[in-house]
């Protein structure tokens, strides 16, 4: 059914945008994180993929990491911050066109 499709394209395939509007709220552990992702989008990202999700944020500068004894933190950095306001912006032209029919 390609309504399933794009649910998968949005959420999980798209898990990124999700974690950095979960940390816009402040710094917080990844099994957290999973967890709201949960209460808050309705979807349920694999273990090991919201874990490679962190990492790769972590290295490409939008998250930073923070270790306190075994727990790691992760909280947002500024580029994180203008990444979701651009991932935003661009779900919003995208809804726009849907109903208008242009951009």
């Amino acid at each position: 059914m390609p309504l399933s499709r794009l649910v998968q394209l949005n959420t999980k395939e798209c898990l990124w945008v999700y974690i950095l509007r979960i940390l816009q709220d402040g710094p917080m552990h990844a099994y957290v994180i999973r967890k709201d992702i949960r209460e808050r989008f309705g979807f349920e990202p694999g273990t090991v993929t919201a874990y490679k999700v962190l990492y790769l944020l972590s290295k490409s500068g939008y998250v930073k990491k923070t270790v306190s004894g075994r727990q790691k933190v992760y909280a947002l950095t500024p580029a994180g911050r203008k990444a979701l306001r651009e991932a935003i912006n661009f779900y919003k032209s995208r809804v726009k066109a849907l109903r208008t029919g242009k951009l």
